[in-house]
Formats: structure tokens, C-alpha cells, sequence
């Protein structure tokens, strides 16, 4: 392979995408992106502009951005000019038109999604030249973002999730003395309406490149429109431009109510944020009302925004409210109340509703390919809500989907008695008499029961925590091993393989995620007779994968962690 050139040298001679070497470009970007961390914290802005010049003008950081957007789920969707980087020739190529000298973005392609209240949500597609430079910039951009966010901000941030929005709520008003109303916010048109002069001003990047991407506007049926507020979704750096407008309102709270006074313990002010949806628990209404909210309209209004009046509301505790697809409430038990978080009911019926759908779409198909389709969605589910006080609404969901199942066999074999289908649908498993089966080839398909998913609490991530500061790197990696062995639970060979690599690529040496995915490969190649066993194998990302094949690199076992040691 050829060694890659340190970060902010001239490249020259890399004419391969499967010669680049990936472990020592991540070394670079990382490197690249510590420093910007530390200069961030000590307020060196002069510093942090260079950083960010330097990565987003060396080959490292082009190569990890080509990576990037040629690996995710929207590789394969064109921009206006139906361009995709969909060849190793293409994207080696694509590395070096990445500059800023010339640069002038394209219209993006206006799409619509459905949302849940009926309406449709614009999606803006860029171009994949567009989405390379943003992904290029995104890398300069996000140590700046981790280092000055709400501790308590969970979206659109590397390592946190809606399970530790809802374990910080939990841990806000779980105790008797804990706030009794919420602040229940949300913000009209996030995306649309950020003021691009607040933009301009304050986010901590090349203001040229911004206003650019700002400015491109967009075609809908082949009418270009102009933008002249908000940050398009869609595009890869506008979710975190997004959390940047936001982030500073924790700050807010606590300079008007500092945490250290009296009023503070007194008012039990908390924010929890996820990307637009907010809570703000306090000590009464009126402090919310009088207080928080036009602190919040205040914030919002210098940045552009203003919070929906349709989805804003106050509520006592005891009353409870959706969060997140969870509910929250605090039920009374004798003198003491207690908080109990469980499911939504209206997440719940969408999830049903969503089996049914499957089930009705499908009924030529046999058992076994209808349970292939439906394992995936039940397991999803389940595992988003293992986090709180879910049994019982597994066992009921569980109840529903049998019956929606019972009725699927019923219109099929409408002449078949009772004890015919039972027998050719349903079998005994442990102490369930009624799991649905069925055969697809040689293989056996089991319907996933969602009250087979274990409950387990979440570890919430401690709020300072920052995936690109040096000081942190083992924390963050221990939570990714465990969030790795909870993806790969179930699959015994993979977390064999995953736990035997130490959860490392051993041709990039970085780790292999659920967002990196990865690819199984035989260390001696089954077109040369290899086997399929464990012992042949071992895990790689999909494009060390391919580097592996292009360039014949041998593959060896990683040694056990003891002899490594010796």
C-alpha cells in the first residue's frame, strides 16, 4: 500500500482508492481534530481557524469525506445532476476535485417525506461534489461543535441517543422531591427558518463556504428557488449547524438562574434537549410560564426561531407526557409517588399498525419470508424500548401481533380445521406453545416475541464528554463496545469475531461500528477452497474489504490479547 503523506502536505502519486492508506489517514484527521479541541478550550480562535484550514486542505481529510458519502445509506441518490461516485476510479478522482478554489455548489433536489400529523417534510438533496465538500468541512467543524455543546444536548452528536435523553429524565424527576411541571417545547421550522445572518456570524467556519451552501437554493420540478432562511435537511452539515444555533441555551438558563444559589435548588430548573424537542423541568407553572418561556422566545428570536404554539405546552407531572416515543408520568402509591417511563401509546399503535401493513402487503408470501420481513421491525422496537418499563406492553404487543398472525392464516386456509393450521404454523419453543414458524429453504424462520428482548437500564453518557478530546478516548470507546455487543447480541459468530479483533479493522486499524458497518471475510478465500468457519474468518469495514480483494493484502488472525502482551 502507499503511506499516506501527514495532513496538510501535498499529495502526490495516490492515484488508486484501494492503495490509500486508511489507518494512516485516520491518524491524520484525528491528530488534526485533537488539536482543534485544545485549541478550542483555551479560546485560540486565530488557532482554530488554522487547524481547520490545514485539515480541510489535506488529503487526509478529502479521503475520509469521499469515504464518507460514498458509504452511506444515500450513496446511490443523485443530486440534480444524477452524479454518483459509485466506482473506485470515480472516487479517487472526486478526492482531488474537492477545493475550494472554484468551488460554486449546485441547486439542491427538493424532495417530500411524510410526517406523522399528515404533512410533508421537504428534504433537500445536494450534489455528491456538494455533500463531499460538506462531509470535508463537517470533519474541521464538529470537534468545535463537541467542545462548546449543552451538556445535555443528545442529537446529532456522536455517541448519545434517545436513551440518554430519556435516563436524563428519569434522573431529573424520578426523586420525590424532584420538579413538578415541564416545559414541554418545540421549535416551528427549525431547519427553514434559521437566520442566515445569525449563521454567518456566529458559526466558527469558513464563512464563504457557508454562505454558499446557505444561498444554493433548490429545484422543485425544474424551478429553481432561492433560500433565504434555514439550513437545508438533507445536507450533512446542516444537522450540526442546527444543534450549534440551539446549543448555548442551557448556558442561558443557568446564567438567569445560576446553579449554585438558593433560587436554583429552590426553582429545580433542568434542560433536556433532542435536536428541536425540548423539556425544561421547574418547581411551578408560573416559573415556566412567566419565566422560561420568554427566556426560551428570547433565545430563539435573536437566532430567527420561534417555538410552535400547537406543540408547546406546560403539564403537571402527575399528568404525564410523550417524550421521545416514551411516556413519562408519576403515579401515586400510597404517601409517595413514583415515575414510571413506558411506551407511548401512540408509539405503540404505529408500531401495530406497521405489522399490520407488512402482514396485509405480504399475504401471497410464505411464512418463513413474511417472518424475515417482520423479525427486523419487532426486534427494532423492542430494543428501542428495552431501556424502561416495558414488559408488560411487550407481552400485549406480542398478544396483537399473534392474533394479526392468526388472521393471516385463517383467510389462507379458510377450509383447514383449527388443528391442521396450528400444526403447520405454530410449534412449541421452551415454554411457548404458540410460536409462528415457517421454512424458507432448508432454514427455519422463528417470529421474534418482543418480550424476548431483556430490559436492561442505561449507563447515561456523562455530559462533558467529547469524542474528539484525547482525555476522553477511553471512556467513549468502552460505550461503543457496549453498544457493538448489544447490535451483535444474538449473532454468537459475529460478537465472536468482533470481541477476538478487540472491535478493530485490522487492516485500518479504527473501529468497526454499526454505523461503519462491516463485511466478513475469508482469511484463505473460498474460490481457493477455504472454509466457512470461524477460524477462516474475520471482520473488516466494507472498503478495507474491497482495498483487501483489489490489492491482494493478506489477512491474519489477530493474536490473543495475552500473547500480545508477552
Amino acid at each position: 500500500m502507499t503511506a499516506a503523506t501527514p495532513a496538510g502536505a501535498s499529495f502526490h502519486g495516490v492515484t488508486d482508492w484501494h492503495a490509500i492508506d486508511w489507518q494512516k489517514v485516520n491518524q491524520n484527521v484525528r491528530r488534526l481534530q485533537a488539536r482543534i479541541v485544545k485549541a478550542t478550550k483555551e479560546e485560540r480562535w486565530g488557532k482554530v481557524k488554522a487547524l481547520q484550514r490545514l485539515l480541510t486542505h489535506s488529503f487526509s481529510g478529502k479521503a475520509l469525506a469521499v469515504r464518507r458519502v460514498t458509504e452511506n445509506q444515500g450513496k446511490n441518490t443523485p443530486g440534480v445532476d444524477q452524479i454518483t461516485w459509485n466506482t473506485p476510479h470515480k472516487k479517487i478522482n472526486a478526492i482531488y476535485s474537492l477545493r475550494q478554489r472554484g468551488y460554486h455548489p449546485q441547486p439542491l433536489r427538493r424532495m417530500y417525506i411524510p410526517k406523522k400529523n399528515g404533512k410533508k417534510r421537504p428534504l433537500s438533496i445536494p450534489v455528491m461534489k456538494c455533500r463531499g465538500m460538506q462531509a470535508l468541512y463537517l470533519l474541521a467543524l464538529d470537534p468545535v461543535a463537541e467542545t462548546l455543546a449543552d451538556p445535555n444536548s443528545y442529537d446529532f452528536r456522536p455517541g448519545r441517543s434517545t436513551a440518554d435523553a430519556i435516563e436524563q429524565c428519569f434522573n431529573v424527576l424520578g426523586k420525590q422531591d424532584s420538579s413538578q411541571w415541564i416545559l414541554e417545547g418545540d421549535i416551528k421550522g427549525c431547519f427553514d427558518a434559521i437566520s442566515h445572518e445569525w449563521l454567518l456570524t456566529h458559526i466558527p467556519m469558513e464563512k464563504a463556504m457557508l454562505k454558499k451552501w446557505l444561498k444554493a437554493g433548490y429545484m422543485e420540478q425544474h424551478v429553481l428557488y432561492p433560500t433565504e432562511a434555514g439550513t437545508p435537511q438533507g445536507g450533512i452539515i446542516s444537522p450540526i449547524i442546527a444543534n450549534m444555533t440551539l446549543d448555548g441555551l442551557e448556558r442561558a438558563i443557568h446564567e438567569a438562574i445560576p446553579p449554585t444559589t438558593r433560587k436554583s435548588r429552590e426553582a429545580k430548573v433542568h434542560l433536556i434537549r433532542y435536536a428541536d424537542d425540548f423539556l425544561i423541568s421547574g418547581s411551578s407553572k408560573e416559573l415556566l410560564e412567566q419565566e422560561m418561556k420568554p427566556l426560551v422566545e428570547a433565545f430563539l428570536c435573536e437566532r430567527g426561531l420561534q417555538l410552535s404554539p400547537e406543540k408547546t405546552f406546560i403539564t403537571h407531572i402527575e399528568d404525564g407526557f410523550d417524550f421521545l416515543g416514551q411516556n413519562v408520568r408519576k403515579y401515586k402509591t400510597g404517601k409517595r409517588h413514583k415515575l414510571l417511563i413506558k411506551p407511548a401509546k401512540k408509539n405503540v399503535v404505529t408500531f401495530l399498525q406497521k405489522v399490520r401493513d407488512i402482514v396485509k402487503a405480504n399475504k401471497p408470501l410464505p411464512a418463513g419470508k413474511l417472518i424475515a420481513k417482520l423479525n427486523p421491525v419487532i426486534r427494532g422496537w423492542a430494543n428501542y424500548h428495552r431501556h424502561v418499563v416495558s414488559k408488560k406492553t411487550f407481552s400485549s404487543v406480542d398478544e396483537k401481533i399473534y392474533q394479526t398472525l392468526k388472521r393471516w392464516v385463517n383467510r389462507r386456509h379458510p377450509r383447514k380445521s383449527d388443528a391442521w393450521k396450528a400444526k403447520k404454523y405454530f410449534k412449541t419453543c421452551g415454554s411457548d406453545n404458540w410460536v409462528f414458524f415457517g421454512m424458507e429453504g432448508e432454514q427455519t424462520w422463528h417470529l421474534t416475541r418482543a418480550d424476548s428482548v431483556p430490559i436492561t437500564r442505561h449507563i447515561k453518557i456523562q455530559g462533558e464528554a467529547n469524542p474528539y478530546d484525547p482525555m476522553w478516548e477511553s471512556y467513549v470507546e468502552k460505550r461503543l463496545d457496549v453498544r457493538m455487543e448489544a447490535t451483535l447480541k444474538g449473532k454468537r459468530w459475529l460478537l465472536a469475531l468482533w470481541k477476538e479483533q478487540r472491535g478493530l479493522c485490522p487492516i485500518c486499524n479504527q473501529k468497526i461500528t454499526k454505523i461503519t458497518g462491516w463485511h466478513s471475510h475469508h482469511i484463505f478465500w473460498r474460490s481457493k477452497g477455504g472454509s466457512d468457519r470461524t477460524e477462516n474468518r474475520v471482520l473488516l469495514h466494507p472498503t478495507c474489504h474491497q482495498q483487501v480483494h483489489s490489492q491482494g493484502i493478506s489477512v491474519a488472525k489477530p493474536r490473543p490479547l495475552d500473547q500480545r502482551r508477552r
